[in-house]
């Protein structure tokens, strides 16, 4: 069976095919925009988000090594104050344990600016019987400093 068209309709469908090729290519085109620009927006938000938590190791990176260093010093010390230490003074209040001082005059500040007399310090001779301690209201006690035995 053989078919005929006029020319004019020919050319009508010719133009009306092209058209369409070129709404679908248009169409194709603003599909294929709006998918490039939402992985643009993606990848911007996660460089955003990666430029973030750069920033925030860095800041981390840098307040590790301070307090290494702040430590090495504490401990520096530390050192140096127990190697020349061999006792501390313990403050009781009333029988209670209140402070531990490098010094006695250290543990009477403290006993002083918690209310206890300036001029009642007194020593115990050595050998004497101490009173309880829930009758004295401040003592100090020096206590030796050493290493346990292995």
């Amino acid at each position: 069976m053989i078919r005929l068209i006029r020319t004019r309709t020919l050319d009508a469908l010719r133009t009306d095919r092209a058209a369409q090729t070129a709404t679908d290519a248009t169409i194709q085109s603003e599909v294929t925009i709006q998918r490039l620009q939402q992985e643009l927006a993606d990848a911007r938000a996660d460089t955003a988000r990666a430029e973030g938590e750069r920033d925030a190791l860095r800041a981390q990176h840098l307040l590790d090594a301070e307090d290494r260093v702040a430590l090495r010093m504490l401990l520096r010390t530390a050192r140096k104050q127990t190697a020349t230490l061999d006792r501390v003074y313990v403050l009781f209040r009333l029988g209670q344990l209140h402070s531990i001082h490098a010094s006695q005059d250290s543990a009477e500040a403290t006993a002083e600016s918690q209310g206890a007399a300036r001029d009642r310090w007194t020593a115990t001779p050595p050998g004497a019987a101490m009173p309880p301690a829930s009758e004295v209201q401040w003592r100090i006690q020096p206590l030796p400093v050493g290493r346990a035995p292995a």
